[in-house]
């Protein structure tokens, strides 16, 4: 009965953990309002304040549901009980934020482990399990925010920490039992944070060195799940697209490309296997008369295993360099644990032959220019990315196919991420999609060209090449590393601290008896 009317107390703070997790999930796109994250953060944390361990699990769980819930309902493409599942996985993380932050709270320095503690919950979804799944982090809202310039100084993990420490000043500027000088301390710090990350100088300038890229989107027969059955078709509208492309250049429409860009999946045959697909490869690739970089999927290397690859197709000497895919979508790409789940789920055989994964980045000289290929969702995962850049990347290419999830906001939330890897990165991003969204992203994160989706679209830019490295990627990991130990370090602190506490959580029932701990809900 104690347990039941404990509970009841939580209801009211688990209500107002939910809607902060709701409030979150719209500060990214498609719905866009970043700001939104500054007003959930203190909202989840008025409702750990002083609750119990337990009480802090339950409540960080029920936002971080929500929080995916709102933020990836694309999922239900797939299926309702994927997107649940999910929502679930990823809202167990903050359930254990919620646990030692409720802890943490009652430290004398929880302004700073807080923030911290929640970077160490973002590395941590985005490494386990199967490879993590990095999609919710608080840096990917701000790309259009003064703010988002932090990320080409500290990268994600120290922008996501500049968000959350804006949210813990606001809770401690509304904090009931913050003094005032804590209040005027954290107002200050709020302004000057954001102040100042408006005064970061992003350039564009290159070295010296342009290069001509087109982006070929020849679009898809269908969209969701069954798109790729006309495989051929795919193949044929970016052939299509490109003899177009080709045609405007003869006609002195249209400048001539020094290399032109397919996404992934514009062949879903292996053209190496298939004598038709690999002919109409070589039409456009003969037509344009430069370089093609091609995506596509490969048989092997295994039996019952394929690739999904970047392929740079030359006029001359055919197919050369071939970046093959290192980070592939667990149930989407592959299956984890298969023969054991396939009987049990049948929807499972949807996925077909195990994707294996590359083994080297993608870094891919053409024409005098080094490019770093990254395929979808790739671009998401800090070690992909600074791979490429480690490899000398001048110029950053997404090869992307998102037509299973077109007009669900997931192509949306993912031009978002590229556009954070541009300014962290200072580089240019050549982005091409089979239905969109394809364009190009300037090294400052803004938009030079986006493409609507479900349509056509070839887009020929001149963009910089770039040799000059961000700070951010001076820096790699160290940023994450070290606030994730600090992170942990509060965390320890805190429930060390928590063992020579008396006073009892709101949500625990007062004990019969004196006792050096509560008892938890």
């Amino acid at each position: 009965m104690e347990r039941l009317k404990a509970l009841g107390r939580l209801l009211p703070r688990l209500v107002v953990a939910v809607a902060a997790g709701a409030v979150l999930g719209l500060a990214f796109e498609p719905h866009d309002h970043p700001w939104l994250a500054v007003v959930a953060i203190p909202l989840f944390l008025a409702a750990l304040n002083g609750v119990s361990m337990k009480g802090g699990l339950l409540i960080g769980a029920g936002f971080g549901i929500t929080y995916y819930a709102v933020l990836v309902p694309w999922l239900s493409v797939i299926g309702g009980d994927a997107a649940i599942a999910l929502a679930v996985l990823e809202g167990l993380f903050y359930g254990v934020f919620g646990a030692f932050a409720s802890q943490t709270l009652k430290h004398r320095l929880w302004i700073l482990w807080v923030p911290c503690l929640w970077v160490a919950t973002e590395y941590a979804t985005a490494s386990v399990p199967f490879g993590g799944f990095p999609w919710g982090r608080l840096a990917w809202a701000f790309a259009d925010s003064p703010l988002g310039k932090l990320a080409s100084l500290v990268g994600i993990p120290g922008l996501s920490f500049a968000v959350a420490l804006l949210g813990v000043l606001v809770y401690a500027v509304l904090r009931r039992r913050s003094a005032l000088s804590v209040r005027a301390v954290a107002l200050v710090a709020g302004i000057a944070v954001v102040g100042l990350s408006a005064l970061i100088p992003l350039s564009t300038a290159g070295n010296g060195k342009t290069v001509t890229a087109a982006m070929v989107q020849g679009n898809v027969p269908g969209k969701g799940l069954e798109f790729l059955g006309r495989a051929r078709t795919v193949t044929r509208n970016h052939l299509s697209a490109t003899l177009d492309l080709q045609k405007q250049v003869e006609a002195g429409t249209q400048i001539k490309p020094d290399v032109v860009i397919w996404p992934e999946n514009s062949t879903d045959i292996d053209p190496f296997l298939d004598l038709e697909t690999r002919q109409d490869i070589e039409q456009a690739v003969k037509a344009v008369d430069v370089p093609i970089l091609v995506g596509a999927v490969l048989e092997g290397p295994g039996p019952n295993e394929r690739q999904t690859t970047g392929i740079v197709w030359d006029p001359v000497t055919g197919p050369g360099q071939i970046y093959a895919k290192r980070h592939p979508v667990p149930f989407g790409e592959y299956i984890p644990f298969r023969d054991q789940l396939l009987p049990y789920i049948k929807r499972l055989e949807m996925v077909g032959r195990q994707t294996a994964p590359g083994k080297v980045p993608g870094v891919l000289p053409i024409g005098g220019v080094t490019y770093g290929d990254v395929i979808c969702f790739e671009v998401a995962y800090d070690g992909v990315v600074a791979d490429v850049m480690k490899g000398g990347a001048q110029v950053l290419v997404v090869q992307t196919n998102n037509a299973t999830y077109g007009d669900t906001g997931q192509p949306e939330q993912q031009f978002a991420i590229t556009r954070m890897r541009a300014i962290e990165t200072g580089r240019t991003v050549l982005i091409a999609s089979t239905s969109g969204i394809s364009g190009v992203i300037r090294p400052d994160g803004t938009v030079e060209h986006k493409s609507s989706q479900f349509v056509p679209d070839v887009y020929v830019a001149s963009v910089p090449v770039r040799d000059g490295k961000t700070l951010a990627t001076m820096l790699g990991g160290w940023p994450q590393w070290i606030l994730t130990g600090l992170g942990i370090i509060g965390a320890v602190l805190a429930l060390l601290a928590r063992r020579n506490r008396k006073d009892p959580d709101p949500g625990t029932p007062p004990a019969a008896t004196p006792s050096r701990e509560t008892v938890p809900v």
